[in-house]
């Protein structure tokens, strides 16, 4: 059995809890770390686990609000820590005492009942990745800070039948909006993130492949409203608003079955 929860998601911190139950065995994978410690560790213990209790961290790039206390909880915890030879440059090569393990696009990592597909995304970082995890039955996608979606990234999540999709802003907010020219630029340029139009064509173009689940990820407070996110995805999706899930900044969301 596969589910997921988002601890939270936006520029505040992003962390998504994994797991993986088969039979008497069950594998908790952390993607990304953009909490502090002590945050991170409440919202674990409202998810009903342990730090001690990750059995595998993933950092999908270097910027803050992503990798966060990763190095602090993996060093603290002794937990294995996969990222890309790129992300890993961007923050100086730190030394991780051996627990540190090289990602790359293409290359499957196993780590207890759960298998990891990583694969490159266009976003403003040094080498990006985001990835799909499978238990073997269920296959989960997670796609966020990325500017625009290409062949790569669909086939990559072909198959899933659940994603975390970044919703970060809508357009005409975005315009409109307070942000200086030159920020609005790279939020909503290829390199940037997701508006809502373009993660509603995302979503529309997977459920022929199976998706099933959307979840609205990485909404900007500034840019963006759930009711708008929920409303693109519903829309894409044939279901109603409401039957759409937000990961929100401090709650982000329950446990999800993929």
């Amino acid at each position: 059995m596969l589910r997921f929860k988002s601890l939270g998601s936006g520029s505040s911190g992003n962390a998504t809890l994994i797991q993986a139950r088969d039979g008497t065995t069950i594998t908790h994978l952390l993607v990304d770390c953009g909490l502090g410690v002590r945050e991170l560790t409440r919202r674990l213990g409202e998810a009903g686990l342990l730090p001690d209790q990750l059995d595998a961290l993933f950092i999908t790039h270097e910027h803050a609000d992503h990798i966060g206390s990763a190095r602090a909880l993996a060093l603290g915890q002794r937990i294995p820590i996969w990222m890309s030879a790129g992300t890993y440059a961007a923050i100086g090569e730190p030394d991780f005492e051996g627990l540190l393990h090289i990602a790359q696009d293409g290359d499957a990592i196993a780590v207890g009942d759960l298998r990891l597909h990583p694969y490159t995304v266009p976003h403003d970082a040094r080498e990006p990745l985001q990835l799909h995890a499978t238990d073997g039955a269920t296959r989960l996608g997670i796609l966020t800070d990325l500017g625009h979606v290409t062949t790569h990234v669909l086939s990559h999540l072909a198959g899933c039948r659940s994603l975390l999709l970044e919703c970060n802003h809508d357009s005409d907010m975005l315009a409109h909006g307070p942000y200086p020219h030159f920020l609005k630029r790279r939020v909503g340029g290829d390199w940037g993130h997701l508006a809502n139009r373009v993660a509603a064509d995302t979503a529309m173009r997977l459920v022929p492949t199976g998706l099933q689940q959307v979840v609205a990820a990485h909404l900007s407070k500034t840019n963006n409203h759930p009711t708008l996110a929920r409303a693109a995805l519903a829309d894409a999706m044939g279901c109603a608003p409401q039957d759409i899930a937000v990961a929100d900044a401090s709650q982000g969301t329950p446990w999800l079955d993929a």
